[in-house]
């Protein structure tokens, strides 16, 4: 499990049951192809959304009951109507997508949540309805460890965030201020003090959502507990990478390697 881009979600993972690996597979191929969409190459901004809205168009098509010939939905259609996948959770993907094809900024920590319940929380989601665990109670605790690992990805990327053709800045802007770092700072990629001092803050924040639901791997039973455990343990170990770093995300960015996997496994294993 790497917390990057969305190898966060677990592909086919052996961790999970058999007869539940395809559609883990086709879910993960619908987002991983929209997200690229957003990210990937250097199409104008018009033909990422209108590739977005292609997909918003053949969710609409299995909703009204119509044929499709698009091999991505040909994929996943058996799988949303097999497990009766909530189809808005689809559309916040897409939503999430697009908005990152037009916004670069986030005011405040609010406004990143937001993103987060649409760019990330879906992912849980569509795992716990699989699993027919989608409860009040798992939902919201999914949703903390999902909207965490976004923002694990967001602090272990501002660099390469920064570095893009379209720059963005993840790291709320009313924080920045408050912690005085400058975006100027940020897109020069320069870690001073108060940047280091601000992502302290958000390493802080995210382990703290992470850990508020973190019980939901240990309630769970079976495999579908042990693959919440090692996510969350992978994303906490990215949190401890960084601060290991001393926050110089620009100049070392945090990744799991080989050597992390054995603490990543222990803490997963953990009763």
């Amino acid at each position: 499990m790497a917390v990057d881009h969305y190898e966060n979600f677990p592909v086919a993972s052996l961790l999970l049951p058999a007869r539940l690996r395809p559609a883990v597979a086709a879910i993960y191929v619908f987002a991983r192809s929209a997200d690229d969409f957003a990210d990937e190459g250097d199409l104008p901004a018009a033909e990422r959304l209108r590739l977005l809205n292609d997909y918003r168009s053949e969710l609409e098509r299995i909703e009204q009951g119509a044929t499709t010939d698009h091999p991505v939905f040909l994929r996943l259609r058996p799988h949303i109507e097999k497990h009766q996948l909530p189809l808005a959770l689809f559309r916040d993907l897409l939503d999430a997508f697009a908005q990152d094809v037009v916004k670069t900024r986030y005011a405040n920590f609010y406004e990143l949540m937001d993103y987060c319940r649409r760019s990330a929380n879906p992912v849980g989601r569509l795992l716990l309805h699989l699993f027919g665990a989608a409860t009040p109670d798992n939902l919201r605790r999914s949703d903390a460890i999902c909207s965490a690992l976004q923002l694990v990805n967001h602090w272990q990327d501002v660099g390469v965030d920064a570095s893009k053709p379209v720059p963005r800045i993840y790291l709320p802007q009313d924080d920045m201020a408050r912690f005085n770092v400058t975006e100027e700072s940020v897109l020069r990629r320069v870690t001073i003090a108060d940047f280091r001092t601000l992502l302290r803050f958000q390493v802080d924040r995210a382990r703290a959502l992470m850990n508020s639901g973190a019980r939901l791997g240990h309630d769970l039973p079976g495999r579908i507990g042990l693959e919440i455990r090692t996510i969350v343990a992978g994303g906490l170990r990215i949190l401890d990478k960084i601060e290991a770093v001393d926050y110089d995300v620009f100049n070392r960015r945090p990744v799991l390697g080989a050597f992390d996997w054995p603490r990543i496994l222990i803490g997963a294993l953990r009763p």
